[in-house]
Protein backbone atom coordinates (compact mmCIF):
# COMPACT_ATOMS: atom_id res chain seq x y z
CA UNK A 1 0.00 0.00 0.00
CA UNK A 2 1.01 3.32 -0.65
CA UNK A 3 2.99 5.71 2.11
CA UNK A 4 0.42 7.83 2.88
CA UNK A 5 -1.57 5.01 4.03
CA UNK A 6 0.71 3.52 6.01
CA UNK A 7 1.20 7.09 7.97
CA UNK A 8 -2.58 7.30 7.91
CA UNK A 9 -2.69 4.06 9.42
CA UNK A 10 -0.44 4.41 12.27
CA UNK A 11 -1.40 7.58 12.99
CA UNK A 12 -5.41 5.91 13.93
CA UNK A 13 -3.64 3.63 15.69
CA UNK A 14 -2.22 5.97 17.99
CA UNK A 15 -4.71 8.05 18.58
CA UNK A 16 -6.95 5.08 19.21
CA UNK A 17 -4.30 4.07 22.10
CA UNK A 18 -5.16 7.11 23.26
CA UNK A 19 -8.75 7.29 23.55
CA UNK A 20 -9.49 9.33 20.42
CA UNK A 21 -11.85 7.91 18.31
CA UNK A 22 -14.52 8.00 15.51
CA UNK A 23 -14.65 11.13 13.52
CA UNK A 24 -11.26 13.07 15.06
CA UNK A 25 -9.68 9.74 14.44
CA UNK A 26 -10.79 9.34 10.69
CA UNK A 27 -10.25 13.46 9.59
CA UNK A 28 -6.47 12.39 10.87
CA UNK A 29 -6.36 9.39 8.92
CA UNK A 30 -8.03 11.10 6.21
CA UNK A 31 -5.62 14.63 6.25
CA UNK A 32 -2.76 11.81 6.49
CA UNK A 33 -3.94 9.49 3.41
CA UNK A 34 -4.44 12.85 1.18
CA UNK A 35 -1.73 15.06 2.14
CA UNK A 36 0.41 14.04 -1.23
CA UNK A 37 -2.62 14.70 -3.60
CA UNK A 38 -2.99 18.12 -4.85
CA UNK A 39 -5.70 20.24 -4.72
CA UNK A 40 -9.20 17.41 -3.31
CA UNK A 41 -7.42 18.07 0.81
CA UNK A 42 -8.06 21.91 0.20
CA UNK A 43 -11.69 21.32 -0.14
CA UNK A 44 -12.52 18.99 2.75
CA UNK A 45 -12.40 19.72 6.22
CA UNK A 46 -10.40 22.71 7.45
CA UNK A 47 -7.83 19.82 9.40
CA UNK A 48 -7.35 18.52 6.06
CA UNK A 49 -6.49 21.59 4.40
CA UNK A 50 -4.07 22.64 6.77
CA UNK A 51 -2.10 19.59 6.88
CA UNK A 52 -1.79 19.80 2.90
CA UNK A 53 -0.72 23.52 3.03
CA UNK A 54 1.86 22.36 6.01
CA UNK A 55 3.53 19.88 4.12
CA UNK A 56 3.46 21.84 0.87
CA UNK A 57 5.14 24.68 2.39
CA UNK A 58 7.50 22.70 4.33
CA UNK A 59 8.62 20.18 1.92
CA UNK A 60 7.88 22.29 -1.64
CA UNK A 61 8.46 25.62 -0.49
CA UNK A 62 4.68 26.22 -1.91
CA UNK A 63 3.65 29.62 0.18
CA UNK A 64 7.03 30.35 1.28
CA UNK A 65 7.13 34.08 -0.41
CA UNK A 66 3.82 34.39 1.33
CA UNK A 67 5.87 34.53 4.99
CA UNK A 68 7.71 37.18 5.98
CA UNK A 69 11.66 37.25 6.01
CA UNK A 70 11.56 37.20 9.95
CA UNK A 71 8.90 34.39 10.16
CA UNK A 72 10.89 31.85 7.89
CA UNK A 73 13.78 32.85 10.04
CA UNK A 74 11.65 32.14 13.30
CA UNK A 75 10.86 28.56 11.41
CA UNK A 76 14.49 27.83 10.68
CA UNK A 77 15.58 28.91 13.98
CA UNK A 78 13.12 26.47 15.91
CA UNK A 79 13.57 24.00 13.68
CA UNK A 80 16.56 23.62 11.50
CA UNK A 81 17.07 21.62 8.45
CA UNK A 82 20.38 20.79 7.72
CA UNK A 83 20.39 19.35 4.50
CA UNK A 84 16.82 18.97 4.58
CA UNK A 85 15.92 17.96 0.75
CA UNK A 86 19.16 15.45 0.04
CA UNK A 87 17.85 13.87 3.70
CA UNK A 88 13.97 13.80 3.02
CA UNK A 89 14.50 12.45 -0.88
CA UNK A 90 16.51 9.82 0.20
CA UNK A 91 13.84 8.83 2.88
CA UNK A 92 11.31 8.88 0.65
CA UNK A 93 13.30 6.57 -1.55
CA UNK A 94 14.29 3.98 1.13
CA UNK A 95 10.67 3.98 2.12
CA UNK A 96 9.13 3.03 -1.08
CA UNK A 97 12.30 1.37 -3.36
CA UNK A 98 10.88 -1.81 -2.53
CA UNK A 99 7.28 -1.11 -3.91
CA UNK A 100 7.24 0.61 -6.71
CA UNK A 101 3.77 -0.56 -7.54
CA UNK A 102 2.71 2.06 -5.42
CA UNK A 103 3.74 4.91 -6.98
CA UNK A 104 1.26 4.28 -10.02
CA UNK A 105 0.09 8.10 -10.14
CA UNK A 106 1.58 9.42 -7.58
CA UNK A 107 4.90 11.98 -6.91
CA UNK A 108 6.64 8.96 -5.14
CA UNK A 109 6.81 7.79 -9.51
CA UNK A 110 9.23 10.91 -9.76
CA UNK A 111 11.56 10.04 -7.18
CA UNK A 112 12.00 6.82 -8.14
CA UNK A 113 12.70 7.70 -11.58
CA UNK A 114 15.52 10.24 -10.24
CA UNK A 115 17.16 7.66 -7.49
CA UNK A 116 16.43 4.07 -8.87
CA UNK A 117 17.83 2.66 -11.94
CA UNK A 118 15.88 0.78 -14.04
CA UNK A 119 12.64 2.20 -11.96
CA UNK A 120 9.72 2.08 -15.04
CA UNK A 121 6.82 4.23 -14.64
CA UNK A 122 3.46 3.02 -14.31
CA UNK A 123 1.62 4.54 -17.53
CA UNK A 124 -2.29 5.48 -17.57
CA UNK A 125 -2.76 5.48 -20.87
CA UNK A 126 -1.15 2.18 -21.61
CA UNK A 127 -3.33 0.58 -18.24
CA UNK A 128 -6.44 1.89 -20.36
CA UNK A 129 -5.16 0.51 -24.07
CA UNK A 130 -3.81 -2.94 -22.78
CA UNK A 131 -7.57 -3.70 -20.55
CA UNK A 132 -8.72 -6.52 -21.24
CA UNK A 133 -12.12 -5.47 -21.45
CA UNK A 134 -13.04 -5.44 -25.22
CA UNK A 135 -13.97 -3.15 -27.49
Amino acid sequence: QRFEIDGADEARRFLHGHGITGDSADRVWTAIALHTTPEIPLHMAPEIALLTRGVELDVLGIGYHALSEQQRAAVVEAHPRPDFKNRILAAFTEGIRDRPETTFGNVKADVLAHFVPGFVRGDFVEVIRNSDWPE
